[in-house]
């Protein structure tokens, strides 16, 4: 199934993909959704209001996840281009619900920065609770992946030597525009293409199969330090190509088409525009 929230009347609504239609879930959010122990079965025979898929107005997949874990370091050319040794552990810090927004909401670039960079990912969403998981448990707790742009603010970044300043800027980062089941991309270790393109120009191209930490190890992982709970979003990592790594470095400016996609799961399209 390929699953959304969408904005609707002033509010939002998950939403089934069937064809060119949405149909309604009966829940307000996706988040929503999974919090219902049968959320399956609820998603796949829910036959609610409709509404075309032409002109949808996707918001974040989880508008309000009670957490985003970020993993950085994971595809093994992004590593070496950022001059660093393979990790033993993933690197893992923490997005807030506010840095979301919709898969083709506009990108507002901060007044603040003349580095912000694009980096596409896999993100890993989570469809029941689950602490200290076993590979098996943490394979069952994964709903589905979707696709981010973790935007990111490389001169505040880097300011320090913690990430976090520089990848929780407010209304920065695109996720959507589906969350996509694993049966429908290869099971719950997909081997995905993904790729960035700015203005058309192919910026980053991988295969998630080259991720060196799993969607389930991340999972296991992750939940032994801290609960998950339904809706979580686990950001697996971009692959090379990030402007901040090109000689010379090339950041966004505003007015460039920023296109993140992953096959299988769709693509997030902003456009950058300057802070008023």
């Amino acid at each position: 199934m390929k699953l959304a929230t969408l904005r609707v009347d002033g509010g939002t609504r998950a939403v089934r993909l069937d064809g060119d239609t949405l149909v309604d879930l009966g829940y307000d959010d996706l988040g929503a959704l999974f919090a219902q122990d049968d959320w399956t079965t609820l998603a796949a025979n829910a036959s609610g209001a409709t509404w075309p898929v032409t002109g949808a107005d996707f918001a974040a997949v989880v508008p309000n996840p009670s957490k985003v874990i970020c993993v950085g370091h994971n595809y093994t050319d992004h590593i070496k281009e950022m001059g660093r040794e393979l990790p033993s552990y993933p690197t893992i810090f923490p997005k807030f619900a506010d840095s979301l927004i919709g898969a083709n909401d506009p990108i507002v670039k901060p007044a603040e920065t003349d580095a912000l960079d694009w980096e596409v990912e896999l993100v890993v969403v989570v469809g029941k609770p689950v602490r200290r998981a076993t590979a098996a448990e943490a394979a069952d707790a994964i709903a589905g992946f979707t696709v981010m742009n973790d935007v990111s603010v490389r001169d505040w970044q880097f300011r320090t030597i913690e990430w976090t300043q520089g990848k929780i800027w407010d209304s920065s980062t695109p996720v959507g525009p589906y969350v996509v089941t694993p049966d429908e991309v290869g099971g719950v270790r997909p081997a995905l293409e993904v790729e960035t393109l700015v203005d058309g120009a192919v910026m980053q191209h991988d295969d998630t199969g080259t991720l060196l930490f799993d969607p389930v190890r991340l999972v296991q992982y992750v939940s032994t330090v801290i609960r998950l709970n339904p809706g979580d979003l686990i950001a697996t990592g971009t692959p090379a190509g990030v402007g901040h790594a090109r000689d010379p470095k090339v950041y966004l400016v505003g007015g460039e088409t920023v296109v993140t996609r992953i096959a299988g799961l769709g693509a997030c399209t902003n456009k950058v525009v300057k802070a008023s």
